[in-house]
């Protein structure tokens, strides 16, 4: 059974920086999609990016380029995202998810990711 733990969430200043990390499980993630996205209170949940386990090529949102990057190590079967120059509007849960089906066009839709961790949060304060 797949399994994704999220960790790494908690406040941070305007500027600063976290990683998040996501330790998967269950089976072999090297032919998947691997995505983060993000959800503030009264909004959609929103991409921020991916990353194709396989090949390592990597998306981001608009909003986050340059700031995030999102990386895996093999070895951990983790995938993580390194969130730098934070800012208050960067606030949400943060949730990390496996796309078994995907294309370059899918990456940024969250219905096409199969299976989500439990969240974490980050809070950025001004």
């Amino acid at each position: 059974q797949v399994q994704l733990v999220e960790s790494g969430g908690g406040l941070v200043q305007a500027g600063g920086s976290l990683r998040l990390s996501c330790a998967a499980s269950g089976r072999t993630f090297s032919g998947y999609a691997m995505g983060w996205f993000r959800q503030a209170p009264g909004k959609e949940r929103e991409f921020v990016a991916a990353l194709r386990w396989k090949i390592g090529s990597t998306s981001y949102a608009d909003s986050v380029k340059g700031r995030f990057t999102i990386s895996r190590d093999d070895a951990k079967n983790t995938v993580y995202l390194q969130m730098n120059y934070l800012k208050p509007e960067d606030t949400a849960i943060y949730y990390c998810a496996a796309a078994v089906f995907y294309s370059t066009a899918t990456l940024t839709n969250a219905d096409w990711y199969a299976y989500w961790g439990q969240g974490t949060q980050v809070t950025v304060s001004s």
